[in-house]
């Protein structure tokens, strides 16, 4: 077992809801989830639940050194390793829920593209509405979000709740192929131009 598999385990037993996961995600699931980050110009890309830092890597490897990246994680250990991991990314200790605030702190107005880690499925109704009503408002009017589900989590409750408030929240939304490489097997959802 990996020095992050280890750790991802050890967090999501302490904190089953806000981890999500045993494990962090593939590579290969990596790049399905950052391809709306853009390889030219000056972006501003907002990750939300970064954990270890497999889409951090994918972001920072897309960004090549241009526009801003800011990742926010709730859980410290994480966060510490991040920070300690990609030192030019802005790691932020905190809430996605104060996204709006977060920006602001570090002297940004609107994020172009935010990618989510976050386990949308474990989220009860209230939790998903006012996070996705804080990435919504933290975006610019074409912004691009970006997250995934396990396949697994189709049938449930929270995640059909979850694809109809992506589908409120905006104009199009576009589901991947189901990425296999990744334990357990995922799919993206690509949205764009978020409904304020």
């Amino acid at each position: 077992m990996s020095n992050d598999t280890a750790l991802f385990f050890g967090q999501f037993l302490r904190d089953p809801v806000t981890v999500g996961a045993l494990a962090p995600s593939s590579r290969r699931l990596a790049r399905s989830v950052c391809a709306p980050v853009p390889e030219r110009g000056e972006p501003v890309v907002v990750e939300l639940g970064p954990g270890t830092g497999p889409f951090t890597a994918e972001i920072q490897r897309r960004l090549a050194g241009r526009g801003r990246h800011l990742a926010v994680e709730l859980n410290q250990r994480m966060a510490g390793l991040l920070a300690s991991r990609f030192p030019g990314v802005n790691v932020v200790h905190g809430d996605a829920a104060e996204l709006s605030r977060l920006l602001g702190a570090h002297g940004l107005s609107q994020a172009d593209v935010v990618v989510s880690g976050l386990p949308w499925a474990a989220f009860p109704d209230a939790l998903q509405r006012r996070l996705m009503g804080a990435v919504v408002s933290a975006m610019s009017p074409a912004g691009a979000f970006t997250t995934f589900s396990y396949v697994h989590a189709i049938p449930l409750g929270s995640a059909r709740r979850f694809r109809a408030l992506l589908a409120e929240r905006f104009e199009e939304v576009v589901p991947s192929r189901t990425v296999w490489r990744n334990a357990p097997p995922a799919f993206v959802f690509h949205a764009r131009r978020p409904r304020v």
